[in-house]
């Protein structure tokens, strides 16, 4: 009986050894800190399981044993609680500060603004710069039908569904995910009852944003947002060509560049002064106010407007008070 006492305290004391030696080994593996002398991306795709992430952790240098790292995860359920996205590490860097930043997501991110008015051109080049995507990588989505379709837009292109704002977009996110959640930000804002007065003047999401988009190159001042809105309203209702010079350059031009004679009459399904009402969708972003001017236009009479050269414009309701604001504006135009 005494020897059995004796053995069985040796197996409680080898038992013990054995907890504290696990716990020791678990300390140095979790706690101690690994000096990653060269930064270190890992990108944690979705769908990756918990031991495939530790997986690389492990072939990167971050952590000393993955199975170790897994049992804990086990047994506190941490395994199902990490992000995906591009996480970065260098310096001093424990493995158990590696898993906390994976379940935090505390990934590598660019920040990009997007502004106003801008047409995707810019915006694909704005976002390779940022290095978040390439243009290339851009132009193969927003074009594509099946990936348009995927997100409800009605639309040649992705062209205008991107709303101007600024954004923190993870490294390494995949471009469907970027174009979505610049579509996804632009739908934030087209409220309810935004649709609601939308489908109250007898447009649609694409026919409300490309006329927001029109509005948006010609406005420099907020205040005549709802006036130009309502000159091309009017327009609209009468049967009149827009006649709006942005739209006569679409495609062809930087938003920058000179518009010429040739450009107003050149054929094309934008040129707003060969088509009659709506070109086929967007010319660029327009923001909130643009899209808000688009939906409530000023209750005016205007069916003209011209530039002051002061980054106004004269609006005019006959042709002959058009003649002779245009006629001031030249003459405005030569003397400086």
């Amino acid at each position: 009986m005494h020897v059995f006492s004796r053995l069985k305290s040796s197996i409680i004391i080898c038992f013990l050894l054995s907890i504290v030696t696990f716990v020791i080994y678990s300390f140095l593996n979790i706690m101690v800190p690994l000096n990653i002398k060269k930064p270190v991306e890992v990108y944690v795709k979705k769908g990756m399981t918990f031991s495939e992430t530790l997986q690389r952790l492990q072939a990167e240098g971050l952590i000393r044993d993955k199975n170790i790292v897994l049992l804990i995860a086990k047994i506190t359920r941490i395994d199902r609680k990490i992000k995906t996205g591009l996480y970065e590490f260098s310096g001093p860097v424990s493995p158990l500060n590696v898993i906390n930043a994976l379940i935090s997501g505390r990934v590598a991110e660019f920040d990009v603004t997007i502004p106003e008015g801008y047409n995707i051109r810019q915006i694909a080049s704005t976002l390779d710069a940022a290095g978040i995507i390439t243009e290339e990588q851009f132009f193969r989505l927003a074009y594509n039908r099946k990936f348009l379709d995927s997100m409800n837009i009605d639309a040649p292109s992705i062209e205008g569904y991107i709303f101007p704002d600024t954004y923190s977009f993870p490294r390494g996110m995949p471009p469907e995910d970027v174009l979505k959640t610049l579509v996804s930000e632009m739908r934030k804002h087209f409220t309810r009852g935004m649709k609601k007065r939308a489908e109250k003047l007898g447009l649609s999401e694409r026919e409300v944003l490309t006329l927001a988009s029109i509005i948006e190159k010609e406005a420099r001042v907020d205040d005549e947002r709802p006036l130009i809105s309502a000159v091309f309203h009017n327009r609209l209702k009468r049967g009149m060509p827009l006649q709006s010079d942005p739209t006569t350059i679409y495609g062809f031009k930087s938003p920058s560049g000179v518009i010429t004679i040739k450009d107003l009459k050149r054929e094309s399904p934008y040129n707003t002064y060969v088509i009659r009402g709506l070109p086929p969708g967007p010319i660029a972003s327009p923001g909130l106010k643009s899209i808000m001017a688009a939906l409530y236009p000023a209750d005016v009479p205007y069916l003209f407007f011209v530039s002051d050269n002061n980054g106004r414009h004269r609006f005019s309701t006959t042709e002959a008070e058009h003649r002779k604001a245009v006629m001031l504006y030249r003459e405005m135009k030569r003397g400086k």
